[in-house]
């Protein structure tokens, strides 16, 4: 009786372990869309691909502009599971007012609940513009899990981006030119004139492959503007809200994780900027992507994502 009770134990023992090991990447994900909910609302997600990899979790640019435009990436979800999510405010997310919910804590907050829900044990992150910024300070405060970060086309330096900025504007024709100034001497952020500049200055830095595909047009046309303005301004080179003071400079060497800074060769984002980030992160590489701007998946997508495929594969092997 004594024996047969220490083979149970035995036998219970290694099943435990078994099933430790076989959990460390965490539960199956199942393609398909769902919702999470999360103070202030709910978040919509969509898990793509039914590849058995490790996990991508993609943070999209704004803060307020949706997924829609990372649509590309998708095609990476023959390896591995693909998750695109909405952060509060725009796209298939619930829309907000409240101010107090438009912060860096609460969308922290965020992209830990969408990994508890889940169950995302080990993860690879990648952040595009505004989302390199909620990346950096997620994976510095978050670093379980996280298997290599992924900053695409990044912003972290506000101060850096807004010289980098008017070096870019004084690449545009003079009338384009004395227009911004003009309408932001006088805040006519909403001046035909003004709009009209920035799609001058966006097609050139941003997207630059015309016209604009779909994705690009769902994200803009769902964007939660109210968020936009609140937190970055009235354009992606006027820089008024919550984020101007934001720099993360000074703990790029706390990273001690592998990481790819990715940024286009017209990005707004600005190539040398983007070469002085990486000098700052240990070990990290750099990948300029042809032909590109703000957006390298939408521009450039093939070498986007071979360059993405690439480095995951990679860190999958240690």
């Amino acid at each position: 009786m004594k024996k047969l009770s220490l083979l149970s134990a035995l036998a219970v023992t290694i099943a435990m372990l078994f099933t430790s090991c076989n959990n460390n990447t965490g539960k199956k994900l199942t393609p398909g869309q769902g919702y999470i909910h999360v103070k202030g609302g709910r978040i919509w997600y969509n898990i793509v691909g039914t590849g058995n990899k490790t996990p991508l979790l993609l943070l999209h640019g704004g803060p307020g502009v949706p997924s829609y435009y990372l649509n590309p990436i998708a095609e990476l979800g023959k390896d591995r599971p693909v998750i695109f999510f909405d952060q509060l405010g725009c796209g298939r997310s619930d829309r907000i007012t409240d101010t107090t919910l438009m912060t860096m804590d609460n969308y922290m907050d965020e992209v830990k609940a969408l990994r508890d829900s889940l169950g995302l044990k080990e993860y690879f992150l990648y952040g595009q513009s505004w989302g390199t910024m909620l990346g950096t300070d997620f994976t510095l405060a978050h670093p379980e899990g996280i298997k290599a970060l992924i900053l695409s086309s990044s912003a972290l330096s506000i101060a850096k981006w807004m010289e980098d900025a008017q070096k870019q504007i004084a690449t545009l024709p003079d009338s384009i030119q004395q227009i911004i100034k003009v309408n932001e001497a006088n805040k006519t952020y909403d001046s035909p004139d003004y709009q009209r500049a920035m799609k001058v200055y966006y097609e050139k830095y941003v997207a630059r492959k015309v016209p604009w595909s779909a994705d690009i047009d769902s994200a803009f046309s769902q964007e939660g503007a109210n968020v936009y303005l609140y937190m970055e301004g009235p354009s992606e080179f006027t820089i008024t809200g919550t984020i101007k003071t934001y720099d993360r400079t000074p703990d790029l060497g706390k990273l001690k994780l592998p990481v790819l800074y990715i940024v286009g060769d017209y990005d707004e984002a600005n190539p040398e900027t983007t070469k002085y980030y990486q000098s700052l992160t240990p070990g990290a590489k750099l990948a300029i992507i042809k032909n590109a701007g703000h957006l390298t998946m939408q521009d450039n997508p093939e070498q986007h994502n071979q360059v993405l495929a690439a480095f995951l594969d990679s860190c999958e092997k240690h």
